[in-house]
């Protein structure tokens, strides 16, 4: 979102003790998300700073990121820990944001400073800015929720000639204009936020122009993951569905999990949220009085049957009521009831649950591990793309591996190595203090909140180098006999026979990898063990001159992610099947010319 410009301060700010760009530290684990986030990312988690980014830049893209590291001292990072915000704060700050905010569309040839002069007659504008799906949309967010009002006053239901409207409203609008024209060029032309990921060709462009397999990693971090606009928007449509289900449950809440809120989602995820009923209950006023009052409710078979009836009723008031939600589906019987349909406002595809707390848990998990150390985040978000480029993950539902079990995989080897990059989940529950206790269903969701209570050891081994031994690890790891369990962070005997057993973080007796069978499993080794061999390989991982066409050659993660390694896999899949059924043929034919005449009539 577009904010003013805020004074010039030193590298180090005064006010929040958020240490910024400078030679030194630059490239440092835990204060290299002012790097990888951009320069105005970093100024929107402090506004009170202004980076220095184009010295700052260009000095980060000369500088080691193993020796930068070790140039910090524990001072300055326990500095930028204490600056660090908790995860529910954040996701409480965000969904007051989306409260007051508003999804407008716009013509194609608005005109930017009056449109924001009209808004502004009923508030304080925040923050705004524009994107293009189905149309030009801007994402207001008003100073209070009173401007809301007072917008929506003057906001009438269209009258249509051939239909009836729904008068449901909702803050979703649309401006009309009476001029006429194209789309407008000049200083007061829409700029419109991108809101999807980067082309393939794109991204290999990119990665072949970096100097550094390092720098290539956090390129491709930077290229595809969510931007803060992306993730506004996300939390403005929960918002918006909320005013739905608000009309049967005035105080509940519609909640993002998963890619959104954990920092590993990529542009162009899925939207998933859940619907929040823990306010609705209430609280035991019986005290004083000896008296009580409770509402009288209707009884159900069980919790699950409860679960299905509220999301099938609110599935039908979206699919009738909420504008822009098409393609509605209720899936009431699966092991989580949903409600699944698409956005068109926001493009988003969205997966609607009820009361999923163990799930926003996982989130939770994974925000405070890529809090810890930004070098999870750049292996996640390489690992995943790699794994998508190959066809070892999908979009679609089935026998693939899906990201979070790829993330799960990550975490495993960081707490592997020695020294250790991550703690294991029993160590941040350790050191959880009373106020950090959660149990959810009988399943102890435990963990510390407070990051300055955990100690990592110093470990500065380089993206590169972990991403060559992540794929040489789960090339030789024995999926057949033994478990991965992130909480104790050791392998461990498998429970039961599924391909491939990644322990549930907190549901601990569900295996989160079970959908794999024993094809993909193989598929994603062999892969894992010819990516190993790619880095192996010297002359992959130095960049090599453009060419006479100007066209740099791929090298380093933009090899690694071509087509030709999966080639070679399936061509040496085909010729193993094709051996196999070779070797049959023979077994045959010799059991045929041992049987005797008789025997062969028979057959």
């Amino acid at each position: 979102m577009e904010q003013s410009k805020a004074p010039v301060y030193s590298p180090v700010c005064e006010k929040c003790a958020c240490v910024l760009y400078s030679a030194a530290m630059a490239a440092c684990f835990s204060v290299c998300r002012a790097y990888v986030r951009g320069a105005d990312r970093l100024l929107r988690l402090c506004p009170r700073c202004e980076l220095q980014a184009q010295t700052g830049l260009s000095r980060l893209h000369r500088t080691d990121f193993a020796t930068a590291a070790q140039a910090v001292s524990n001072t300055e990072q326990t500095a930028v820990s204490d600056a660090k915000e908790s995860f529910s704060l954040i996701q409480e700050k965000r969904h007051d944001q989306a409260e007051r905010s508003v999804l407008i569309n716009c013509p194609p040839n608005t005109n930017k400073k009056k449109f924001l002069a009209y808004i502004s007659k009923h508030g304080d504008i925040r923050n705004h800015f524009f994107y293009e799906t189905y149309g030009i949309y801007a994402v207001v967010e008003f100073s209070s929720r009173d401007s809301i009002s007072s917008l929506k006053e003057n906001c009438t239901i269209p009258s249509l000639q051939h239909e009836a409207s729904v008068p449901f409203k909702s803050r979703l609008l649309t401006l009309s204009s009476t001029a006429t024209g194209k789309k407008q060029t000049g200083p007061n032309a829409i700029k419109c936020h991108n809101l999807t990921p980067p082309s393939f060709d794109k991204l290999i462009n990119q990665l072949s122009k970096q100097e550094t397999v390092d720098q290539q990693m956090q390129c491709l971090t930077e290229a595809c993951q969510l931007t803060e606009e992306n993730i506004s928007l996300r939390f403005l449509v929960c918002s918006l569905l909320r005013d739905i289900a608000a009309a049967y449950f005035p105080d509940c809440i519609i909640r993002p999990f998963g890619s959104t809120v954990n920092s590993f989602g990529k542009l162009g995820c899925d939207l998933d949220m859940f619907l929040d009923l823990d306010a609705v209950s209430g609280h035991d006023q019986s005290k004083g009085s000896g008296l009580s009052l409770e509402y009288q409710v209707k009884r159900g078979a069980s919790e699950r049957n409860v679960t299905q009836s509220i999301l099938s009723v609110i599935g039908e008031c979206v699919d009738v009521f909420s504008p822009g939600c098409v393609g509605v589906q209720k899936i009431l019987n699966a092991r989580c009831p949903l409600v699944r349909f698409s956005h068109q406002p926001s493009s988003f595809r969205c997966d609607l649950t009820a009361n999923n707390r163990v799930a926003m848990k996982s989130s939770e998990m994974l925000f405070i591990y890529g809090s810890l150390d930004e070098r999870l985040r750049f292996l996640v978000f390489t690992i995943r793309y790699w794994a998508r480029a190959h066809g070892i993950t999908n979009s679609f539902p089935g026998a693939w591996i899906t990201n979070f079990s790829l993330t799960m995989l990550v975490v495993f080897f960081l707490q592997q190595r020695t020294p250790a990059l991550l703690p294991t989940l029993n160590q941040l529950r350790d050191l959880a203090g009373p106020s950090d206790k959660c149990v959810i269903e009988g399943n102890d969701c435990t963990m510390v909140t407070d990051l300055s209570k955990i100690t990592l050891q110093q470990n500065t081994d380089t993206l590169e180098k972990l991403l060559q031994e992540f794929f040489e690890f789960y090339g030789s790891f024995d999926f057949g006999k033994s478990s991965i369990n992130i909480r104790k962070g050791r392998e461990q005997n498998k429970p039961e026979t599924s391909a491939m057993h990644i322990q549930n973080p907190f549901e601990t007796d569900l295996n989160v990898s079970r959908n794999v069978n024993s094809s993909q499993l193989q598929r994603f080794v062999t892969l894992c063990k010819e990516s190993a061999w790619i880095f192996q390989n010297g002359d992959v991982l130095k960049r090599r001159s453009a060419s006479s066409s100007n066209k740099i050659p791929q090298w380093g993660v933009a090899a690694l992610l071509m087509p030709s390694v999966t080639k070679s896999v399936e061509a040496r899949e085909k010729r193993k099947r094709r051996k196999n059924e070779r070797t049959a043929e023979r077994i045959m034919s010799v059991l045929q010319s041992l049987k005797s005449p008789a025997e062969a009539g028979e057959a």
